[in-house]
């Protein structure tokens, strides 16, 4: 499988549902994440604490590509996370955009950069990351 292939893969799960979902980290992976809370850097461990995060506070967590970009085991995805919480389990919401730089190591995500901003859900916003080029 190919390094966007592997990222697409990823980026194709439900992190709310899915079930193995660490697995496709690599055990010395690093995510470095700037958003508007500020800056986090994360471990697999890390990691593994935010999924389970994930988990008990929605009912889906669903990304929705914009463009994937490969350029040799590097990877650049931009998309919106979508979620359904617990709160509201009938009405899927646009939660943040995002975009992300991976490089990947044996298969498996190893070195994350990210940028986020919380999802301005105007029609004119949430079309411009629209399905373009994954």
């Amino acid at each position: 499988m190919s390094a966007k292939q592997m990222v697409k893969a990823f980026y194709d799960l439900d992190l709310a549902k899915d079930e193995g979902v660490i697995n496709h980290f690599h055990k010395d992976c690093e995510l470095k994440w700037h958003s508007s809370k500020g800056y986090t850097k994360l471990d697999l461990q890390g990691l593994q604490k935010m999924l389970e995060g994930v988990k008990a506070s929605f009912h889906s967590f669903k990304y929705r590509l914009s463009h994937l970009l490969e350029d040799a085991n590097t990877i650049t995805a931009r998309y919106t996370i979508y979620v359904t919480s617990i709160e509201r389990p009938k009405k899927e919401d646009a939660l943040a955009h995002f975009i992300s730089i991976w490089e990947v190591k044996d298969g498996k995500l190893y070195r994350g950069y990210e940028m986020s901003q919380l999802a301005d859900d105007t029609p004119e916003s949430l079309n411009s990351y629209a399905e373009i080029k994954v």
